[in-house]
């Protein structure tokens, strides 16, 4: 009996090491979770024990962009509340900086406009979640290892796309600088309509197999979104989605205690929060690189091996 016990938490580490690396490189942490799940012959694992690991990786997301959460929250108090933008910002090594009125407006509306695309992509994402879940349903592992070849071409498409405009982006990012301090101003938002197609894109992410990540990203790539933006704004939007996912499976938090057991869940939830601490690092630089197209060097063969040796 305590070998079996034993053996549960150790499952419950390895998905949790999963969840964490998976979620954050474009590899589809729900593809893996279910790759594994089948392989320890776990079929009945609640749906809620995997959103318990999303909900670790993002805890490590909110505190990798703490500060650009917390102004942005701070900027969502002040349009609810109509409150002026601050006249000086404390910088990112450590000073102080007086805004003049027209810097002070432009940081404001740029924060503004980043709210603004993130309500947006999240509408477009709960919608699309709700669909997959009440139309689409669970899918086949021959499915799962599809969409990882998929995730695969998409990191190509992307890379592609992305070079072509390049030059674009960087010119768009110098002109969103101000000369004397880069950090005064927000990175320019995704526009109105990139939000949705990043929030469709989020969506897609939703299908097991499918990398959230690398969907959202390639996303932003395709509609001309710089890379650093890109990268950032994904895993940003991704908190809503995560949360809203938790919301509707906490009805199953009963079934988990009693198929699974608590001490699983702990042990996998600090796995999933300290692995993907260290990919979303990890990746982040990769993504300045412009690399995520060698993901599909492993995702590929991948889903190709899956499809011959999973059913």
């Amino acid at each position: 009996m305590q070998e079996d016990f034993f053996m549960t938490i150790f499952q419950g580490i390895v998905l949790g090491l999963l969840q964490g690396v998976a979620e954050f490189l474009p590899i589809s942490s729900s593809g893996h979770l279910a790759v594994a799940q089948k392989l320890f012959n776990l079929e009945e694992v609640p749906l809620l024990f995997d959103v318990f690991l999303h909900l670790a990786t993002l805890c490590s997301v909110v505190l990798f962009f703490r500060k650009k959460i917390g102004a942005l929250l701070c900027a969502f108090g002040r349009l609810i509340a109509r409150r002026p933008a601050p006249k000086s910002i404390k910088n990112r090594d450590g000073t102080q900086t007086v805004l003049t009125q027209e810097e002070a407006a432009l940081r404001e509306k740029n924060a503004d406009a980043y709210i603004i695309a993130i309500i947006l992509a999240t509408i477009v994402t709960g919608c699309m979640g709700l669909f997959t879940e009440k139309v689409i349903g669970d899918l086949s592992m021959r499915f799962v290892c599809m969409g990882f070849i998929i995730t695969g071409l998409l990191l190509i498409a992307s890379a592609v796309c992305e070079k072509k405009s390049a030059n674009k982006n960087n010119a768009a990012e110098s002109d969103n600088m101000t000369a004397g301090n880069a950090g005064i101003h927000f990175e320019k938002a995704p526009t109105w309509w990139q939000s949705l197609i990043i929030g469709f894109a989020q969506g897609v992410g939703t299908l097991p197999g499918i990398s959230r990540s690398g969907s959202t990203i390639a996303g932003s790539l395709f509609c001309g979104v710089n890379r650093s933006v890109a990268g950032e704004f994904s895993f940003i939007v991704s908190i809503p989605a995560i949360l809203g996912a938790f919301i509707l499976e906490v009805k199953d938090i009963g079934k988990v205690s009693s198929t699974i057991g608590a001490e699983p869940v702990i042990a996998g939830c600090a796995a999933a929060f300290a692995s993907g601490y260290i990919a979303l690092t990890w990746l982040m630089k990769i993504i300045r690189k412009g690399r995520l197209e060698w993901f599909a060097c492993y995702l590929i063969p991948l889903g190709i091996l899956g499809m011959i040796f999973l059913h």
